[in-house]
C-alpha cells in the first residue's frame, strides 16, 4: 500500500510516517516508480508505534522492542534486557513524576500564603 493508504488506515500523518522509517521503526519497500510500498504489517506496526509512544518510550528503545510484540498491544515477549531497559525508563519517569509532584506543591503552596 501506498503511503497515503497507510496514514488513512492508522490516523497517522505521511510525514509522520517518514519520520518513523527515518528512525527504523518501520520498513519500506520502494516500486519502480520509487514510490513507498508498505506490505500489510505495517499497520500493525505503526498501531505498535504509537502505544509505546504513548506509554513514554522513546523511538530508540521502540526500535528494540518491535521484534519483540506479538499480535495487538500488549502482546510483548520480553527478553530480559530489553524488559531491564524498560524498568529503567519506569524508574527514570517515577523520578520525574516525583520532582513535578514536589514542583507543584511548592507553587501551590506560594498561591495559598
Amino acid at each position: 500500500m501506498r503511503i497515503g493508504e497507510l496514514a488513512r488506515r492508522t490516523g497517522v500523518s505521511p510525514r509522520l510516517l517518514r519520520y518513523y522509517e527515518e528512525q527504523g521503526l518501520l520498513s519500506v519497500g520502494r516500486s519502480a516508480n520509487g514510490y513507498r510500498n508498505y506490505d500489510e504489517d505495517a499497520v500493525a506496526t505503526v498501531r505498535w508505534v504509537r502505544t509505546l509512544l504513548d506509554a513514554g518510550l522513546p523511538t530508540e528503545l521502540i526500535r528494540s522492542v518491535l521484534p519483540c510484540v506479538r499480535d495487538a498491544p500488549p502482546g510483548i515477549d520480553w527478553c530480559a534486557e530489553l524488559r531491564e531497559d524498560v524498568r529503567d525508563r519506569l524508574v527514570r519517569m517515577d523520578e520525574a513524576i516525583d520532582r513535578l509532584q514536589r514542583r507543584r506543591d511548592a507553587l501551590a503552596g506560594y498561591l495559598t500564603s
